[in-house]
């Protein structure tokens, strides 16, 4: 778990650099909240579906997507299973039963119930967990699947993530209700809060969870309390809304992973000459990942018209034609490295 933690922390340090250097048009870190992304992925099983929001490449992480896998996603290369047509971090994968993220707000709660009363009604001995933060509980897909699921008696575990900003509105403007626990038991939902930076406490509770959601048939919803301590994107800058002094308290007292690391080390698991063997290893390993996803080639033109139609309508047809021939015109508005 805290080689995860660490590669995680690592990859969100060295993509956002990359951002910040042009290589990359977008990106988001899960800083502050590493615990609740790799101590979940552990207590759960592959089987089970993940239907993720977009800041949990640390569950993706654990379940063996490789460094460049995630590089091909965020550079939208040839290799990357979206053919280019997400927005970076917004990861999927089959094989890891990972959901492709979407940028749209609590959306994925209701597919996530979905998929869990699929799985309860083919018996399988697995359950769908599903992630939101904070301001996810404000939509009304949120409400809609916590009835939906205490009703069906789905096997799902939603995991609230409230890390006190929904970009830049704080929780205090977002709700008056205690916290997303509450919201849980008004629907018939068993409900628990956690320490969102206590890696053994998310990994206790979402193991006990997912015992409850496959073993009693019922869904489960988990609060974790932590803090966002990045930008909510690299199109954002957080200082504009909250205290500079706020944001260091959480970075240096509470970060997830030292907390982590201190009790490892205590027990005698850990310490300084392995965790730097780690970090060394860890860096080389992303940046020769980023450097082959930079260099490789991007997607065809044509398939920005794939995938939905079985037979490309002629709507669809004509606009490749004329984006074909708007590029021959103007090149030089165009990436090179697109093949046409």
């Amino acid at each position: 778990m805290y080689n995860d933690m660490v590669t995680l922390q690592t990859m969100d340090t060295i993509f956002y650099e990359a951002q910040r250097q042009g290589r990359i048009s977008f990106y988001l870190t899960t800083s502050g909240e590493e615990a609740i992304n790799i101590a979940s992925a552990a207590a759960i099983k592959n089987d089970d579906f993940v239907v993720p929001q977009y800041r949990e490449p640390g569950v993706l992480l654990w379940r063996g997507f490789s460094m460049q896998e995630f590089a091909n996603q965020c550079f939208g290369n040839k290799a990357d299973y979206g053919k280019g047509r997400q927005m970076p971090i917004h990861y999927g994968s089959n094989k890891h039963n990972y959901f492709t993220v979407s940028s749209t707000i609590a959306t994925q709660l209701p597919h996530a119930v979905g998929a869990a009363y699929a799985l309860k009604m083919d018996r399988k001995d697995a359950c769908a967990v599903t992630y939101f933060g904070d301001g996810g509980t404000s939509e009304g897909d949120f409400h809609a699947a916590l009835n939906f699921s205490a009703v069906t008696e789905a096997p799902v575990i939603f995991i609230c993530r409230n890390n006190g900003w929904a970009i830049s509105t704080p929780i205090s403007d977002q709700f008056r209700s205690d916290g997303a626990v509450v919201k849980g038991r008004a629907y018939g939902v068993r409900s628990i809060r956690v320490d969102g930076n206590d890696a053994l406490a998310i990994y206790s509770a979402v193991h006990a969870a997912r015992e409850m959601a496959i073993g009693e048939g019922r869904p489960i919803l988990i609060e974790a309390l932590t803090y966002r301590v990045g930008h909510h994107t690299t199109s954002d800058d957080s200082t504009k809304y909250r205290p500079v002094d706020e944001i260091e308290w959480w970075r240096t007292t509470q970060d997830p992973v030292t907390r982590f690391r201190k009790w490892i080390e205590s027990n005698g698991w850990w310490n300084g000459d392995i965790e730097s063997e780690l970090r060394s290893s860890v860096r080389k390993q992303i940046l020769h990942a980023l450097q082959e996803a930079e260099k490789a080639e991007k997607p065809p033109i044509s398939d920005l018209f794939t995938d939905v139609y079985d037979v490309s309508p002629s709507n669809l047809r004509e606009q490749e034609h004329s984006l074909r021939e708007t590029i021959k015109k103007h090149p030089q508005d165009y990436p090179s490295n697109v093949p046409i």
